[in-house]
């Protein structure tokens, strides 16, 4: 082989080398940098599901966007883009329905965190607004460390902190800030019924747990 040649291919060879060294490298520090903690080991568009206990369906969740982080240190569901919930009765009735802008589920702990705008609704027309609930499934619980805003057929109450069984059936209001009472029928005005008249006195003590 040519001298000349020899020394042209040498040096180049060891560029080619070098460079081939240093992508591999580039290679094993992307890949290195990946936690697989914070990587969603599965994720869904568009789901509606039945969810189910001990052999019996739960309850239905329908969301825009399902994500699942089974290797997280504390494994949960991820629901950025909103959550719709109904919880059926043992024969498959609806008993309340749950609807917030954004939810995350934790498995071990089976604990809901529902966040955003969090409206609640119980068969057959009572309603729980508030900015942040908490769904404590194995305790069997449902609260917030906000403000809530209830409404029944015959009453409202407002106030911050709230704690209630998992039917909505048994529930209070920590720090009452308001109770007022409404009836319903009242306020469909009409020709002859311009203003709602007063509601009638009563007991706050009453109102504070549902029965």
């Amino acid at each position: 082989m040519d001298l000349k040649l020899s020394r042209f291919i040498l040096p180049v060879g060891l560029l080619l080398l070098i460079a081939s060294g240093c992508r591999e490298e580039r290679k094993v520090n992307v890949a290195s940098g990946l936690d697989p903690r914070r990587m969603a080991t599965m994720s869904t568009r568009n789901i509606s599901t039945l969810i189910s206990d001990s052999g019996k369906i739960q309850y239905k969740i329908v969301a825009p966007i399902w994500n699942v982080y089974d290797e997280a240190d504390t494994p949960y569901w991820s629901f950025p883009e909103g959550l719709y919930l109904q919880k059926y009765d043992p024969y498959f009735h609806v008993m309340a329905t749950v609807a917030a802008d954004s939810a995350k589920f934790f498995k071990e702990k089976r604990l809901w965190r529902l966040e955003g705008h969090v409206e609640m609704t119980k068969v057959p027309k009572d309603l729980f607004l508030s900015e942040r609930v908490f769904w404590d499934q194995r305790r069997g619980q449902i609260y917030s460390d906000t403000f809530m805003h209830i409404e029944t057929a015959t009453h409202v109450l407002e106030g911050t902190g709230f704690v209630s069984n998992e039917h909505l059936t048994q529930y209070r209001i920590l720090n009452p800030e308001g109770i007022f009472p409404v009836n319903r029928d009242d306020f469909k005005k009409g020709p002859g019924n311009p203003h709602p008249a007063p509601a009638e006195p009563f007991n706050p003590a009453d109102t504070v747990k549902a029965e």
